[in-house]
């Protein structure tokens, strides 16, 4: 996703320079004029903005706050926005951090997908500070297209919680339902050209449902970073003392397909949980 999002700010012509911990992965963009940094440092310093999008918190928290982050730049960026989805706390303290060296953080976790991504229609949840966010804002529009301001650092981050709260339990539910639908003898793309349009329809049953039904699961994003996500979840909902049996049911049911090696699927890959099973969890 994040090499789609760097595309699109390239395409639109910024200058870019690029880190990954794995060069090869930036070679589209290296070849298409932007530069190669070695280090978070390295990229940060000089600019005036910086974007990072990685896997984990622990991530996170190494690019900005570790021994080469982009916060030990000698001249770090105005404005440092993470769209890694991360757990708020974090974003807190990576905001105060760079507050302490006069610049603004913004949390930024999107979701949309690697659709989202690709086209530029992603959903952008940011937090942080209101001018900044004005200043962000029309290189955000060259990469989501709803793109709003949910309140202070930190805020984005818990927005995204409660968009993997809402996302978790719809996926249960395209599962069960396709899995009836094929079961029952019903032709179950007919059946989506039905449902999609009333009153079921997400963007889970409009996206996903076709790849299961074709099946493919491979990643728009992985059960893997779905689990840390779900996980984050869990945790804020736990902080705020908030019963979430849903939750906590699609969280057990997405360990077991990890248990099962489909880690590295996309999320649509819980289906082939219940067809393993083949009985209704309780």
């Amino acid at each position: 996703m994040g090499n789609s999002m760097a595309g699109h700010l390239l395409a639109a012509g910024h200058s870019l320079t690029v880190h990954s911990r794995t060069k090869s992965r930036a070679s589209g963009l290296l070849s298409r004029g932007a530069s190669w940094a070695e280090t978070p440092a390295e990229a940060a310093s000089g600019q005036d903005f910086l974007f990072s999008m990685v896997a984990l918190p622990t991530d996170v928290e190494f690019v900005h706050l570790g021994p080469v982050g982009t916060l030990t730049a000698s001249k770090i960026p105005k404005f440092l926005v993470d769209m890694t989805s991360s757990r708020p706390s974090l974003a807190r303290k990576i905001a105060e951090v760079a507050n302490q060296r006069g610049s603004f953080a913004l949390d930024a976790p999107v979701t949309g997908g690697d659709i989202g991504a690709r086209n530029a229609t992603l959903s952008i949840l940011v937090g942080g500070d209101a001018k900044a966010f004005e200043q962000v804002l029309p290189l955000f529009k060259l990469m989501g297209k709803t793109v709003v301001r949910q309140g202070d650092a930190g805020c984005g981050q818990q927005a995204k919680v409660v968009n993997q709260i809402l996302i978790a339990s719809t996926m249960m539910g395209v599962c069960e339902a396709l899995l009836y639908a094929r079961e029952s003898g019903l032709d179950p793309e007919r059946v989506l050209e039905s449902v999609s349009a009333g009153a079921a329809g997400s963007w889970s049953l409009t996206n996903l449902a076709p790849r299961i039904l074709k099946g493919d699961f491979e990643p728009g994003f992985f059960i893997d970073h779905f689990l840390k996500d779900l996980g984050i979840a869990l945790e804020e909902c736990h902080a705020n003392n908030l019963h979430v049996p849903g939750l906590r049911l699609a969280e057990s049911l997405y360990r077991k397909a990890q248990a099962a090696n489909h880690g590295r699927k996309g999320t649509q890959a819980l289906f082939m949980h219940y067809t393993s099973e083949k009985v209704q969890p309780t």
